[in-house]
């Protein structure tokens, strides 16, 4: 069940996943994404690699608030567009705080996915002190504006995705889910429905059927970043990415790898925008890795106070 946390009128629903007493992780997924599509395979593998797992809502996605709608266009146009925003990029930060606030965790590693990747980019510029490592997937420069955003994306996925029309019914979400984990995977990677069942049945559960308000999707791309640029981020920082992402090209993790001081770079072969399972593992590798770096600095850190 769903515990939910409070940004002054907005409330973010956020669910321990497990590993209590392990190392605080907290999981940021991606645009019009509920928690839901994290994987039970990989947190079960973050699990047993001794974090303590919590995955929340983004405000206008799964059970945390939706605001009214308004005219907003489509996503991409409420990327480009000039119009105010209905909140603001600093908004989506605070959001995750207050979860970490809620849970009575004075500082995370934070694990961000897609638009969850850019999120907690940020989260790692304005919060600088609830960050203990920062690890993005598939995600662009959190200090990327405009038009120059569009140097990263794969323009063709963006028009299959903008063809999507499914009816509002169980199997309708069924095929949408499968339809955009098409899209999302590698090219040539096989997706059946058994690889999105357990995340339709999850949302089915609790009410939520992802990917169906575009106008929540525009509010959340379409909030501004006022705040600093990556090379203030100070939090150890790995910076993951599919060699073959149909959305996003290996640029972007470049351009962040390069922003940020110190951060490290790995590039996946044959892996797409999608968390297919035979890369579970890895992530959590990785992960664990970056972890244990701050865990190294820590104990240096003491022996030379001793």
């Amino acid at each position: 069940m769903p515990r939910f946390a409070h940004n002054n009128e907005i409330q973010i629903a956020f669910e321990d996943l497990g590993g209590a007493g392990g190392d605080p992780l907290l999981l940021v997924m991606g645009l019009g994404s509920s928690r839901f599509w994290w994987p039970d395979g990989l947190v079960d593998e973050l699990v047993r690699r001794g974090f303590h797992v919590v995955a929340y809502d983004h405000r206008d996605a799964g059970q945390s608030t939706h605001l009214p709608d308004r005219h907003e266009g489509s996503p991409i146009a409420a990327l480009l567009r000039h119009a105010p925003p209905a909140y603001s990029a600093e908004d989506l930060t605070d959001d995750a705080v207050a979860v970490l606030d809620a849970l009575g965790w004075e500082r995370a590693h934070l694990f961000g996915y897609s638009m969850g990747g850019l999120v907690a980019q940020r989260i790692a510029i304005r919060h600088p002190r609830r960050v203990l490592t920062l690890a993005t997937s598939s995600a662009v420069p959190s200090d990327v504006k405009g038009l120059r955003v569009l140097r990263h994306l794969r323009l063709a996925s963006l028009a299959r995705f903008a063809r999507l029309r499914h009816p509002e019914t169980p199997q309708g979400n069924l095929a949408l889910a499968l339809a955009v984990a098409r899209i999302l995977a590698a090219p040539g990677r096989r997706v059946d429905e058994c690889d999105v069942r357990e995340i339709v049945d999850k949302e089915a559960a609790h009410q939520v059927a992802g990917f169906r308000d575009q106008r929540a999707q525009s509010r959340q791309i379409g909030a501004k970043w006022h705040g600093g640029p990556l090379a203030r981020i100070t939090a150890p920082t790995l910076v993951l990415h599919g060699s073959r992402d149909p959305l996003l090209r290996v640029s972007a993790a470049r351009d962040i790898a390069a922003a940020v001081p110190g951060a490290r770079l790995r590039v996946l072969p044959d892996v797409g925008h999608f968390l297919v399972g035979d890369i579970w593992a890895t992530y959590a590798d990785e992960l664990r890795a970056l972890a244990d770096r701050v865990d190294a600095r820590r104990d240096l850190r003491l022996d030379q106070e001793r």
